[in-house]
């Protein structure tokens, strides 16, 4: 998978980066559009949806794969 401006591949990367990593690109995004965030850390079962409170965003839906869990984001506007 690559990454561009809406997608992010956080395997292998563990907490905070993931959330880090999320919030960074986030930045770059429009009010509304959407990350689509792919984590193995199991920490990030709980850091994505926290992050996603704290800062108004949307969790739109999380789902796991074996290891992975796959999170889409929408930017809060």
């Amino acid at each position: 998978m690559t990454d561009d401006a809406s997608h992010l591949d956080a395997t292998g990367l563990l907490c905070p980066l993931p959330v880090l990593k999320a919030r960074k690109r986030l930045q770059a995004l429009a009010a509304g559009e959407t990350l689509t965030v792919l984590a193995d850390d199991p920490a990030a079962v709980v850091d994505v949806p926290h992050f996603c409170a704290e800062s108004g965003h949307e969790l739109v839906s999380a789902a796991s794969d074996g290891a992975v869990q796959t999170y889409v984001i929408r930017k809060a506007g």
